[in-house]
């Protein structure tokens, strides 16, 4: 499996920010969507992300409030990301190394999509799952013993 495919059940929407705006303006983006991410966008280039992480700590840092916070100063400015042509076990590997719930998917300069963890999971979970069902209509549709059918796989 491949991010491609992830991509294409999760739809073509995408939040991002420039590194120029303030703080506020990106939670209050984040809480209005309900997304835990922003790509950070400048002149046409991804040049950081900014995720619920760098948010709280921010906060934490400022006593409690985004005071006047901007985006750069608090942004993940070297990202991991990935491609669509990217197969899963690695983007689940890189994910778990760096602790990222988030990661842009790339190709060359153009923003093509963000998967979160829960995405990953969630694509993880669902291979599984077809796959058992394929596996157990295979069996309930195996010959019994004694068959004529059983005699020819055995």
């Amino acid at each position: 499996m491949k991010v491609s495919d992830i991509l294409r059940v999760k739809g073509g929407t995408l939040f991002t920010v420039s590194p120029d705006q303030p703080l506020s303006a990106a939670i209050e983006t984040m809480a209005d969507r309900d997304i835990g991410s922003l790509v950070v966008m400048d002149h046409g280039h991804m040049v950081g992300m900014l995720t619920f992480r760098e948010v709280i700590l921010a906060i934490v840092k400022n006593g409690g409030s985004t005071g006047n916070t901007m985006i750069r100063s608090v942004m993940d400015d070297s990202p991991l990301s990935c491609t669509p042509e990217t197969e899963m076990d690695e983007v689940r590997r890189m994910m778990l190394d760096r602790h990222a719930r988030y990661m842009p998917v790339m190709t060359q300069s153009t923003l093509m999509g963000v998967i979160s963890f829960y995405d990953v999971a969630r694509a993880v979970v669902d291979s599984q799952d077809f796959e058992n069902r394929m596996l157990k209509a295979y069996i309930r549709d195996w010959p019994a013993e004694g068959t004529p059918e059983a005699e020819k796989t055995g």
